[in-house]
């Protein structure tokens, strides 16, 4: 998973000057209005000059950017796919086009049109960035360490690009080099927002009061609305969560929420009719493809900083577990295969037959298996996985499904203090949407449960801090492994690890990670949004 601490990629880039200066105008009129995220003025704008001035490149690339602004994905990719026949040496063409398809999940075809961009213009630091993100999320870490290093040679003090390098040495758990990263970008610019936030993503970093000063003033130097305003409240929440400071840490969280929530907002409602649809979909369950495919797979779901990290550490310390990380694989499956169709996934499961299942299942096992080249098993953490578990049980009649749960306090509360990416998580931005979402994920996996008995093993946080040999034998025995010693050991074992918790699993369990008590009745919305009793703890009013 990207995350919060790399910022948008470049879609529109800058706009060339051209000999005619009212073209100019109106190109650059189209660019201030994708900065402001007005994507429907900016379509208007683009196609204004193109109905003017038709074939104007510039204008098409614009546009390009304003359609997928708008959620109009297919015909971004489509008019850039057109224009960079028309323009094959043109670099910001395929930088554009290399982000769209990165967003539609064409990861191999993302990566062939950022390397193109910077075959054209090898100076083009953006293309790098993003040639060194898409690397980065098909598990070529090498190549995208390379990749960021040759945009950080070209502007040695671009804050993106370091960033993202420390991202890289953090998921190869460089911890004490990343720490070190962060606080000298924040020395050579004290107002650093992705370096604060950065350093707030690792978990086991404690801030002083005097970074929280620093944080203070930095905030002071952005405008209302601007991500890097919001990344710094968060990174200042943090700071005064350290500090013992529960309520200052509250609203520094709930104006950053406040600013996320207004731009991007999300539907309970029509997300709580899609889960009711696709329950419905397969009640009863479908035939499947046949009993002998999927023993490889372990499915691990849950919402974010439930600990679908730590158990994926779990298994991958096993001598015949890899740890895949957060796959695509099938969701794009299942994708691909209703567009083939021309209907959702909900109009034609219970159409399909066992040899349609048994293909779909075979498309995903052979798509993954590059993630355990050498082991026989594999660990599938896409935490939204749940959504689609009706589908894969149905492909995979042997994979099993491990959901992670934690206190709904604890898990919605973690996920309303971290800043995940733009468009990721974008129910985690008030309670009552928390709520709401955790609501859904709970009753669809324990409908799950019900429909593939035996297919489906809840693990509880709390109950593996009480007890972790013996809940690790127990997750460990539903998978089918023996049990292995290494598993209790999983903080030894090296690997690459692309979530914000990477830091915090190459340690051992730790037992201090509750926060809810320390903010007492902050958080009676959330309990109430969730169904619980209002807090009655001791010392209810936080500091």
């Amino acid at each position: 998973m990207t995350d919060a601490t790399r910022p948008a990629d470049l879609t529109a880039g800058y706009v060339p000057t051209s000999p005619d200066p009212e073209l100019d105008r109106r190109l650059i009129e189209v660019e201030d209005a994708l900065k402001a995220r007005d994507f429907e003025r900016a379509v208007a704008l683009a196609e204004s000059i193109l109905r003017d001035v038709p074939g104007v490149a510039e204008a098409k690339r614009l546009l390009s950017a304003a359609l997928r602004g708008c959620g109009r994905d297919a015909e971004a990719v489509a008019l850039l796919r057109q224009l960079s026949a028309e323009l094959p040496d043109n670099a910001l063409v395929w930088n554009s086009l290399g982000a769209a398809l990165r967003y539609t999940g064409e990861l191999e075809e993302s990566r062939a049109a950022f390397e193109r961009a910077v075959e054209c213009a090898s100076g083009l630091i953006p293309a790098w960035y993003n040639l060194a993100v898409v690397l980065l999320m098909l598990d070529r870490l090498a190549d995208a360490l390379r990749a960021i290093e040759r945009a950080i040679a070209l502007a040695p003090d671009n804050q993106p690009a370091l960033v993202l390098r420390s991202d890289m040495l953090r998921e190869q758990g460089q911890v004490k080099v990343v720490i070190g990263e962060y606080r000298r970008m924040i020395a050579q610019n004290p107002r650093s927002a992705w370096g604060w936030l950065g350093l707030a993503n690792l978990k086991n970093v404690k801030f002083s009061g005097e970074d929280l000063g620093a944080i203070e003033q930095a905030l002071g130097s952005w405008q209302k609305g601007e991500r890097e305003r919001t990344a710094l409240l968060f990174a200042m929440a943090k700071a005064l969560d350290d500090l013992g400071r529960h309520a200052e840490a509250f609203a520094a969280l709930k104006e950053g929420n406040d600013e996320l929530q207004e731009r991007f907002p999300w539907d309970a409602v029509a997300f709580g009719e899609q889960v009711d649809s696709m329950l419905a979909a397969f009640t009863p369950p479908p035939r499947g493809a046949g009993a002998d495919q999927g023993e490889e797979v372990i499915f691990v779901v849950s919402l974010p900083r439930s600990g679908s990290t730590l158990t994926e550490q779990i298994l991958a310390s096993h001598p015949l577990v890899d740890g895949g990380g957060e796959l695509g694989e099938l969701r794009t499956i299942i994708k691909q295969e209703s567009k083939r169709r021309g209907v959702e996934l909900p109009d034609w499961a219970q159409r399909a037959s066992p040899e349609d299942w048994q293909r779909l299942g075979r498309e995903y096992l052979d798509s993954t298996a590059k993630y355990h080249p050498t082991k026989p098993r594999f660990v599938d953490k896409m935490l939204g996985n749940w959504f689609h578990a009706g589908a894969a049980m149905a492909m995979l009649p042997q994979a099993r499904f491990v959901v992670c749960r934690r206190d709904p306090v604890e898990t919605t509360f973690s996920c309303y203090r971290q800043m995940f990416p733009a468009h990721a998580h974008v129910y985690s931005y008030s309670f009552a949407n928390l709520a709401a979402y955790w609501k859904a994920f709970d009753r669809m996996s324990r409908r799950w449960s019900e429909l593939y008995p035996g297919r489906v093993f809840d693990l509880v946080y709390e109950d593996l801090l009480a007890d972790q040999e013996g809940k690790t034998r127990e997750l460990l025995a539903f998978c089918g492994l023996d049990f292995d010693p290494a598993c209790l050991r999983f903080h030894e074992t090296q690997r690459n690890i692309k979530t914000i918790s990477s830091a915090q699993v190459r340690e051992p369990l730790r037992r201090d990670t509750a926060k809810g008590p320390n903010y007492g009745t902050l958080l009676d919305p959330l309990r109430a949004a969730l169904g619980l009793a209002a807090y009655s703890g001791a010392g209810a009013e936080p500091n």
